[in-house]
């Protein structure tokens, strides 16, 4: 086994966390190996690509290249268990569904341009450890087994934590993951081409929701995440016996399907060691309320850039220096991902029937007239706040406590 010096920084993951993270540390001056496993950055796809515009903006990545937003959204409508629908309408387009292939790539391509090198078929097969500090990685590409030396290494290999567990840190919640299943299909009928639908109920998707996305070509995106149960065949039942959606979806055709597991157990305690950082997926760094991370995850690798940059300056590799990293990410989302984190176990305390009430009660009173001046998805403890000293949404916030009330005497 041959070993040699890779670059300042090892990356493990070529999905958007990884890729972000390896743009801003070309950025600093750093020089970034950049380890996937697989053939082609963006397969297998990982998720439905529902992303807050803001998010984006912020991030400086938007817009987009052509071809990479499938539709934008001004709308979404949230259906419970027996049908009943609310929705919130926002004066312009909030969030877009992107092709995920194309939008990792593009990530990918930047970082590259930037300077950074890509090895794919290159799965890392464990860490470098050496005085309580991690030094590289052990990678094998095309069954040819390397050691590859590095100052850090930034993990961002996905839900999976094989490499977080070669270390001192404690992985995600296992009891907070969900299964999601998603499938490409056309010919959907009665859908609003600038809303995307949410849908409720423990007989359909315990634990999470059911979506349909649709997309500008005429196909849309429709999927669940459950917490228990065979997801396969409970998106079998939604698109089959759900009172709206089975109208919608009578007469589709799947075109694919795909499998991802998501995390809804908030970040992980610590995220950072000597010479290691994770980001994304694996540092669940993702929204417990709607199990959407790329815009979360991008960033925290911002942020963990940013300290892994300051860190190559001073030549200071170890836990205290980069705990800089968890300090920061705490300022940023430790607020709201407490809030969602109870929200979250708060919907999963409430029967179907609940559901039904709560729903109900929202359109009744008018929620959406508060919530459509919410621009912000991601923060959602700081939206929350923002809309508080509304009449309507008190109302709907104590109507909702007091439910999850009755469902745990």
């Amino acid at each position: 086994m041959s070993v040699k010096t890779v670059s300042d920084v090892a990356v493990v993951g070529g999905g958007p966390a990884g890729s972000f993270a390896t743009l801003n540390l070309v950025r600093h001056g750093a020089s970034v190996t950049v380890f996937e496993e697989h053939g082609e950055i963006g397969v297998p796809c990982h998720c439905a690509g529902h992303l807050s515009i803001k998010g984006l903006k912020t991030l400086g990545l938007w817009p987009l290249p052509k071809g990479i937003v499938e539709n934008t959204f001004r709308a979404a409508s949230f259906f419970s268990p027996n049908g009943r629908q609310f929705t919130v309408r926002f004066p312009s387009p909030v969030t877009c569904v992107v092709n995920r292939s194309l939008f990792d790539k593009h990530i990918a391509e930047m970082a590259e341009a930037a300077g950074a090198e890509y090895r794919l078929d290159a799965r890392v097969e464990s860490l470098i450890m050496e005085n309580d500090l991690v030094k590289g990685v052990v990678v094998n590409q095309d069954g040819k087994v390397e050691t590859e030396r590095a100052k850090i290494v930034v993990d961002a290999e996905g839900i999976s934590p094989r490499l977080l567990k070669q270390t001192v840190l404690a992985s995600m919640n296992r009891r907070m993951v969900a299964n999601g299943v998603e499938a490409e299909v056309e010919n959907v009928r009665d859908v609003e081409l600038d809303a995307v639908e949410v849908f409720l109920g423990t007989d359909y998707a315990p634990g999470l929701y059911a979506w349909l996305i649709p997309k500008r070509d005429g196909t849309a995106k429709v999927g669940l995440g459950a917490s228990r149960g065979n997801p396969i065949e409970l998106l079998q039942r939604f698109m089959h016996k759900h009172p709206v959606a089975s109208r919608q979806l009578a007469k589709v055709l799947v075109l694919r399907k795909s499998f991802h597991p998501v995390t809804l157990g908030g970040s992980i305690a610590q995220a950072y060691c000597g010479g290691f950082l994770a980001v994304g997926d694996v540092a669940s760094q993702v929204k417990p309320t709607t199990g959407g991370g790329v815009v979360l995850g991008l960033t925290c690798a911002r942020i963990a850039a940013d300290v892994v940059g300051e860190a190559l300056a001073t030549n200071d590799f170890s836990s205290r220096s980069l705990s800089m990293y968890q300090k920061r990410c705490a300022g940023f989302l430790g607020f709201d991902m407490r809030v969602m984190l109870r929200i979250r176990r708060m919907f999963n305390s409430l029967s179907d029937s609940q559901l039904d009430d709560l729903i109900a009660f929202g359109a009744r009173f008018g929620v959406d007239k508060v919530l459509s001046r919410v621009g912000d998805i991601d923060l959602q403890g700081r939206a929350l706040l923002r809309v508080l000293p509304s009449v309507r949404t008190m109302a709907a916030l104590s109507y909702f406590l007091w439910l999850c009330a009755c469902a745990n005497p």
